[in-house]
């Protein structure tokens, strides 16, 4: 799928990323972008990333939550998952190496041509070494970010975990360091030659909403729905 040549957000200097060999993109690499606050937006936006890392000299890529403080981002599991086993469970551990993607699709772009059809999208790639969160206060505070990032004012709204499910989650952290984004928008690239072909051309906007929350069967009716989620 081609690319359009349209350019990213500016970026500040002064507070932006430093770009690496790892994060300077082959392809476009005038659409990448270091921006601190253009990359902490597009995290906020989302909740699902996908981890990557090798284990035993294989690649594996899972979807998992994250959740963003400051210039950290906190994924979990149980304590018996792979990564986390892998990054070991106390600070002395070296951690382990990863590479967390998250992408948000804008847009079917449809050109007149095959080749040339394509993704508005918003993406931004972290690199490093994701440590594991033994501290427990810090690991509350991961967890609680965690479900702000799915559900803001949620946190507050649950009964938080007790000590036997902290026991049974591990917690790492990935430092906001090796960083980039990158971003499509605009319309097609079409050749000039193929202006005139008799295609439609054009597009089609993607946007996610919510639907109407539905109750558990055993809720309290006298319990209302709380205001952060008869806003979304």
């Amino acid at each position: 799928m081609q690319e359009s040549t349209a350019t990213t957000p500016p970026a500040d200097a002064s507070d932006s990323y430093a770009p690496t060999d790892r994060t300077v993109p082959t392809r476009s690499p005038e659409r990448a972008s270091y921006d601190r606050e253009f990359v902490h937006s597009i995290l906020d936006a989302g909740y699902l990333c996908h981890l990557g890392f090798v284990r035993d000299g294989a690649p594996i890529v899972l979807p998992t939550l994250y959740g963003r403080v400051g210039e950290s981002l906190y994924v979990h599991g149980s304590t018996g998952s792979r990564p986390l086993r892998s990054a070991g469970r106390t600070e002395e551990a070296p951690g382990i190496e990863v590479c967390l993607t998250v992408t948000h699709v804008d847009g079917l772009v449809l050109a007149r041509s095959a080749f040339h059809h394509s993704l508005n999208y918003r993406s931004v790639v972290v690199l490093g070494t994701a440590r594991p969160v033994v501290d427990e206060k810090e690991r509350r505070i991961a967890l609680d970010a965690l479900v702000e990032q799915v559900v803001p004012g949620r946190a507050a709204d649950s009964r938080p975990a007790n000590a036997k499910e902290l026991a049974a989650t591990a917690v790492l952290r990935l430092d906001l360091d090796e960083v980039s984004a990158k971003v499509r928008t605009g319309g097609p690239n079409d050749e000039a030659e193929d202006i005139g072909l008799p295609y439609w051309t054009g597009v089609v906007p993607l946007t996610q909403g919510h639907g109407a929350p539905i109750p558990a069967d055993d809720l309290d009716p006298a319990i209302a729905l709380p205001d952060y989620l008869a806003t979304r």
